[in-house]
């Protein structure tokens, strides 16, 4: 099995910055590409940040330029910096990784959420 763990959300005014942590750990013998996803009530999960194994990333129009999405491979761990928040980024963030645990085929696993609240 394997867990992610997000951790370093909060409140923060409009304006401020705040850094998303995802740790995972278990029976990992890779992981693929990993991504930051969000969702508030009523809305669907939304991607927020992609990344690949090999560092390439990918964002959507609405963060860009304000967030940056990065990993440590050789701690299972992704980050995501937010900077110049707006209160539409309030959400609860997820991460997700595509993860191999040593058969055939890789799985997606997901955390458990991290409330990130920006006030105006």
């Amino acid at each position: 099995q394997v867990q992610l763990v997000e951790s370093g959300g909060g409140l923060v005014q409009a304006g401020g910055s705040l850094r998303l942590s995802c740790a995972a750990s278990g029976s990992i013998f890779s992981i693929n590409a990993m991504g930051w996803y969000r969702q508030t009530p009523g809305k669907q999960r939304e991607l927020v940040a992609s990344i690949t194994s090999g560092g390439s990333t990918n964002y959507a129009d609405s963060v860009k330029g304000r967030f940056t999405i990065s990993r440590d491979n050789a701690k299972n761990t992704m980050y995501l910096q937010m900077n110049s928040l707006k209160p539409e980024d309030t959400a609860v963030y997820y991460c997700a990784a595509n993860v191999l645990s040593g058969g055939l085929r890789s799985r997606d696993y997901w955390g458990q959420g991290t409330q990130v609240t920006v006030s105006s």
